[in-house]
């Protein structure tokens, strides 16, 4: 999906709202930090994939997002009403869904859209979360993430008041995220994660 396009759609603006000048924080001091969702693969792939719930009259919804990794296996996320982002991962050869998993539990509601990469068998995420963003407001919680493997973890990265990560570079063996919006970065490595601050 168009990262551009869904900013537009989601926040009814056709401008994107930039981080104020005098803010007086750095995205590196503003960052919250490294931390990892873990889920069980309770009842294996056996479940359907699930859609937003937040109503959106056009399609496809900003509110949900699907990448497919070259072995076939799939990754989904959706925003729901509850505040929480959810991922899903598909096996081809069960046919079948894992159990929604939550990544992340926010303050704020659903902002903007869903940006799904997958590359080397790593499969990056962006997602945001704010209070006033469909009035054109950039998001309060912009949330960066990363599996590999099995993907059944996930190490996140939190970043406040921020307008939301432009697009997420993977490297050509898949261990190193590079998260990108104009000068500014947010690196992730294989061996190290995120850098180390409390997510909260």
């Amino acid at each position: 999906m168009n990262r551009t396009g869904t900013r537009a759609l989601a926040s009814g603006a056709a401008a994107v709202v930039v981080l104020l000048a005098g803010c007086g924080q750095s995205v590196g001091r503003d960052a919250g930090a490294h931390a990892s969702v873990d889920r069980a693969a309770a009842g294996g792939h056996t479940y359907k994939l699930r859609h937003s719930d937040i109503h959106w009259s056009g399609s496809p919804s900003p509110f949900e997002s699907q990448v497919k990794l070259p072995d076939g296996r799939r990754v989904a996320m959706h925003y729901l009403k509850n505040k929480r982002l959810y991922v899903q991962d598909y096996s081809p050869r069960a046919r079948g869904w894992s159990k929604p998993a939550v990544v992340y539990r926010a303050q704020t509601d659903a902002c903007q859209g869903i940006t799904l990469k997958a590359r080397a068998g790593t499969v990056a995420a962006i997602a945001d979360f704010g209070v006033y963003c469909s009035d054109g407001e950039p998001p309060t919680e912009s949330i960066a993430a990363v599996a590999t493997g099995r993907l059944t973890k996930w190490d996140r990265h939190l970043t406040k008041n921020f307008d939301g990560w432009a697009k997420a570079d993977i490297t050509e063996n898949g261990k190193q995220v590079t998260f990108k919006y104009h000068s500014d970065r947010l690196k992730w490595t294989k061996a190290k994660g995120f850098p180390k601050n409390p997510l909260d």
